[in-house]
């Protein structure tokens, strides 16, 4: 029998919890719980039970409820470059809908559970069989988290929204990138089969929780454990008087127009030719010093990704839009529902930076689009593209030689009005191995050209 920690007063609480910095589970496990590979959030589980004494349990009220503390655990993953970020969302309580629209912002459930939160940040760490070495887990940092009041306007917006969809009837249609810090994430071993009630329609929606996403928690591990100073392109105060796409429009209005080499002369920059041309654009008409826009702060926090998009002088797209290769053994052997393909588009908004060539055949700035994929293009022409792909692969993709290459039967521009699969290789002699076993060219992941001139033509 773990003895229960008992604790004066919050500061006390968090004095012990801090104790716990350095330690790893094996030294924290006192119930043997690491012998049990089916305890679900096994590093929270074990400070709980075995650090703290405490029952694990599913309350509406935080841990702590006498001082209105939640603990949570959240892993840190290293990059190969050495940096840490957040492994993923922060996921919190369950949202019941039928009763989550009845409240305001304070006295709803994500804030009566979540308003100080006692974070335990551990590295992630995989074994030789790739999966997650329990044991070794090391408690790196602990402490006690409060949003700060500029981030708070932002939750409570992001809760606003998510609010607003229920009572709209829209809780089936609530979606990661529709807010910037506080998500609605779905919740459940087989999340398409976990479905609730909602008040305001007969659809049933996923079950889904309130969560903190991989980019703000990835800022907290910047500002807790490694001190990195990322630039800012805004202040709190203007972020929460404008919306960010108000504030990104504001910053590049005054160079729409104007060609590429006219900007970095007003600029006084030097215009590459290399693939840093357009970040090291972007960059200073932001302000900022360095090219990798992942290092502004509110790129960072809000999970927003660059893209470039190249249009010629009759406004037509040059080609499809490009993103990383396919793993085809991830995509045969991982759920719909818990794919990164999923997850990327639900919680990533992405910052479209267009230019357009004139007659002339010179580059002209012509827009920018802070865009999210909507929900109903994830759930329909998403999904079914992921599991039209996973049933090729089961079925073993079909090569054919042609007098252009080897053509195959993955889903192409035809197959699908969103996305398809495409080569992107160096040559043709650049392949990688199909779960058949059969060798093929490198392919990635592409939207379709006509699905991206939609989005940038759209006027809201």
């Amino acid at each position: 029998m773990i003895e229960r920690f008992e604790y004066a007063d919050a500061r006390e609480l968090v004095s012990y919890a801090k104790e716990a910095e350095g330690k790893y589970l094996y030294e924290i496990d006192k119930k043997d719980m690491l012998k049990n590979t089916n305890v679900k959030g096994s590093v929270g589980h074990i400070i709980e039970a075995s650090y703290f004494g405490y029952d694990i349990n599913s309350n509406a009220e935080a841990d702590f409820a006498d001082v209105g503390i939640e603990l949570k655990a959240t892993g840190i993953s290293k990059l190969k470059n050495g940096n840490l970020k957040a492994k993923e969302r922060l996921v919190l309580n369950i949202i019941n809908y039928m009763k989550e629209y009845q409240y305001d912002f304070y006295h709803s459930s994500f804030w009566t559970k979540n308003q100080k939160l006692l974070l335990f940040f551990y590295e992630y760490k995989k074994n030789k069989y790739k999966k997650m070495n329990r044991e070794n887990t090391q408690i790196v940092k602990v402490e006690l988290f409060e949003f700060p009041e500029e981030d708070l306007e932002i939750v409570k917006s992001d809760w606003k929204i998510i609010h607003d969809k229920i009572i709209k009837g829209e809780a089936h249609l609530l979606s990661e990138g529709d807010t910037l810090i506080l998500g609605a994430c779905t919740k459940g071993s087989t999340a398409s089969k976990s479905l609730r009630e909602q008040p305001f329609s007969d659809i049933k929606a996923k079950q889904r929780a309130f969560s903190i996403k991989q980019g703000y928690m990835t800022s907290l591990v910047r500002k807790y454990i490694t001190n990195e100073h990322l630039e800012s392109i805004t202040s709190s105060k203007e972020i929460n008087k404008k919306s960010l796409e108000q504030i990104l429009e504001e910053k590049f209005s005054p160079y729409f127009g104007m060609k590429d080499y006219e900007i970095a002369e007003k600029l006084n920059i030097k215009l590459s030719n290399g693939k840093g041309k357009v970040p090291h654009l972007v960059s200073h008409m932001l302000g900022i010093k360095g090219n990798d826009l992942s290092k502004i702060e509110e790129f960072e926090k809000f999970n927003i990704k660059f893209k470039t998009i190249n249009l010629n002088h009759n406004g037509n797209l040059k080609e499809h839009m490009s993103f990383e290769q396919i793993n085809f053994h991830d995509y045969l052997n991982t759920d719909w529902d818990y794919s990164e393909l999923k997850e990327k588009f639900e919680s990533t908004k992405w910052l479209f930076v267009v230019f357009k060539e004139n007659e002339n055949n010179k580059k002209i700035f012509h827009s920018i689009k802070l865009w999210n994929m909507p929900a109903e293009d994830i759930n329909t022409h998403l999904q079914q593209f992921y599991l039209d792909t996973q049933k090729v692969l089961r079925q073993g993709v079909v090569l054919t030689e042609t007098k252009r290459g080897v053509s195959n039967n993955l889903p192409g521009t035809k197959d699908n009005p969103v996305c398809h699969i495409r080569p992107k290789a160096r040559d043709s002699a650049d392949q990688y191995q199909l779960p058949d076993g059969q060798m093929i060219t490198k392919q990635c992941f592409w939207l379709n050209k006509g699905y991206i001139l939609n989005i940038i033509n759209r006027k809201n």
